[in-house]
C-alpha cells in the first residue's frame, strides 16, 4: 500500500481498502500472538528442490503478481517457492513470534529501519553474497535502504512509490500556475489558489497517518536526511529547535489545508483533487487509484516537494520499498541464494509490474518502456535521489508512531499554538518507549 497501515491505532476500512490498493506494507509490532507459523508449521523444509516463503501479500493484486514471481523462478531453476501466505496485518502483528520461532526460509518484509530492527536481534541472515552478484542492479540509495546498522545487507528490494506533491496539469494550465520549487513560492501559490477559489492543499488525516508524511517533507527539507533518520530512531529530542523550526514552517502552511483534516478520509480529500477544487495533495502515487476516469488520470501530474534549505536541497525522496529477507537458520541455504539472486533482477520486477502497475520498480535496470507517465517520473524521481526515506511509521519503531506521533500530530493540526507543550510530551513519551527493548 501507500506502506503503513496496521491493526495497532487507526484500522479501518479506508486503510484495509488501501492496501488492498498497492499491496504495501503495515506495521510491526512487539511480541504477537505465535499463530504465524511457517509451511507445515515445523520449519522451514529442507528439500533442496524447495524454499519456503512467508509472505504478508494476502490481498489479490499483490498476490497474483508474487505467484507469477515465484512461478517463473521455479521454471527457470526447478526449484519450488513453498508460499505461506498470511492476513496482511496478521503478519506485521505476530512478526516477531514467528521470527523467533521456526520461520520460513524467505520472508516478505520493508526496506530501512524496519530491516534493520530485526537484522539487529539477529532474525535475519545477512546476504552479502547475494548482493556480490545482484548490486550493479540497484542505485546507492536502494543499496543503503538494504544495509543493517552493521553494514551487511540482509534485504533485496523488489518495488517501490514516491511521495511528492500532486496537482492537476489543466488547473495550473487555466491559472497560470508555475511548479514552486522553494519554499516561500510554495506559500505564494498556495494564498493565490486560496484566493481564486481553490482549496489550496487537499488534506485528510482521519486515519492519522497522511500527517506524518507532511511532517516528513519539511523535516528532511529542512533539516536534512540525517537528522530526520536520527531523530526517527529516537536519538534527537523533540524539543530541539531544529524539531520547532518543521511545526513553525508547517504552522505557515497550514492555513492552506483542507479545514476539517482529522475528520476526512484520504481518498475523500482526493477527491476535492479530482473534482479541481483543489490545487495540490502532498500524498504518495497511490492517489492515482483515484482517478478512474483516463482523462483525469492523463491529467495527473506531481512535483517534488519544495526546497526549504539549500544545504539539502531536494535531494532525500520519501519511497517506501517493498522486497525481501532471509530468516535467521534457512534449512535450504542453497535455494534461498538462489531464490534472492533472481529476486535482485530486473527480470523478476518486469513479472510483478505487468500484474501491478501501481508501483515502480527498485532496480535501476529494469524495463520502463510499459510504464505511464506518471510511473515514469516516479522511477526517474527515485532512482536520482540522493538519500530514500520510508515514511515515519517504517522508519521509527511502531509503538512510538501510533501510540504517540500520530495522535500528536493529530492535535497540532487542530491547534498549533500548542505545539511547545506537544513536542514536550512526545519528548518524554520518546524517552520510555525507546528505553524499552
Amino acid at each position: 500500500m501507500r506502506h503503513s497501515p496496521s491493526g495497532l491505532s487507526v484500522p479501518g476500512p479506508s486503510r484495509r481498502s488501501l492496501l488492498r490498493g498497492v499491496g504495501g506494507a503495515a506495521l510491526l509490532t512487539g511480541a504477537g500472538v505465535p499463530l504465524l507459523s511457517a509451511c507445515g508449521g515445523s520449519g522451514s523444509s529442507s528439500d533442496p528442490k524447495t524454499v519456503t516463503l512467508g509472505s504478508n501479500s494476502s490481498d489479490a493484486v499483490p498476490k497474483k503478481a508474487f505467484a507469477q514471481i515465484y512461478a517463473a523462478f521455479t521454471k527457470q531453476s526447478g526449484i519450488k517457492v513453498d508460499v505461506n501466505t498470511k492476513d496482511h496485518n496478521t503478519f506485521q502483528e505476530q512478526i516477531n513470534s514467528y521470527l523467533q520461532g521456526t520461520p520460513d526460509d524467505v520472508f516478505t518484509w520493508f526496506a530501512g529501519y524496519r530491516m534493520q530492527f530485526f537484522a539487529a536481534k539477529g532474525l535475519a541472515s545477512a546476504i552479502d553474497d547475494v548482493w556480490a552478484k545482484i548490486g550493479d542492479n540497484f542505485p546507492d540509495a536502494m543499496k543503503k535502504l538494504s544495509r543493517g546498522e552493521d553494514g551487511k545487507y540482509y534485504f533485496v528490494p523488489l518495488y517501490t512509490y514516491p511521495w511528492a506533491v500532486f496537482y492537476r496539469k489543466s488547473v495550473f494550465r487555466q491559472h497560470g500556475y508555475e511548479v514552486p520549487t522553494n519554499w516561500d513560492q510554495l506559500v505564494a501559490l498556495a494564498k493565490q489558489m486560496k484566493k481564486d477559489g481553490l482549496v489550496p492543499i487537499a488534506f485528510g488525516d482521519k486515519d492519522a497517518w497522511p500527517a506524518m508524511g507532511t511532517f516528513d517533507q519539511i523535516n528532511f527539507r529542512l533539516n536534512g536526511y540525517d537528522f530526520h533518520t536520527s531523530l526517527m530512531a529516537g536519538k534527537e529530542s523533540w524539543t530541539d529547535a531544529k524539531v520547532k523550526a518543521v511545526f513553525d514552517h508547517w504552522a505557515e502552511l497550514l492555513p492552506y489545508h483542507q479545514d476539517g483534516a482529522v475528520g476526512r478520509t484520504w481518498q475523500d480529500a482526493a477527491q476535492t483533487l479530482v473534482s479541481k477544487k483543489a490545487g495540490m495533495y502532498v500524498l504518495g502515487s497511490f492517489v492515482a487509484q483515484q482517478f478512474t476516469n483516463k482523462a483525469d488520470l492523463d491529467d495527473l501530474d506531481f512535483f517534488a516537494f519544495p526546497e526549504i534549505n539549500s544545504s539539502y536541497g531536494q535531494d532525500t525522496v520519501e519511497a517506501p520499498t517493498d522486497g525481501f529477507m532471509v530468516s535467521r537458520s534457512p534449512k535450504n541455504h542453497a535455494g534461498v541464494v538462489k531464490l534472492m539472486e533472481y529476486l535482485g533482477t530486473p527480470e523478476a520486477e518486469a513479472v510483478y509490474l505487468k500484474a501491478d502497475s501501481s508501483v515502480v520498480a527498485a532496480s535501476s535496470k529494469a524495463d520502463t518502456s510499459s510504464y505511464t507517465a506518471l510511473q515514469k517520473k516516479a522511477y526517474t524521481m527515485i532512482s536520482e535521489a540522493k538519500s530514500l526515506t520510508q515514511f515515519m511509521d517504517r522508519d521509527s519503531r511502531p509503538d512510538f508512531t501510533s501510540t504517540v506521533m500520530q495522535p500528536a500530530l493529530q492535535k497540532f493540526i487542530r491547534d498549533p499554538k500548542g505545539v511547545d507543550s506537544i513536542l514536550s510530551s512526545v519528548e518524554r513519551q520518546k524517552k520510555t518507549i525507546f528505553a524499552s527493548s
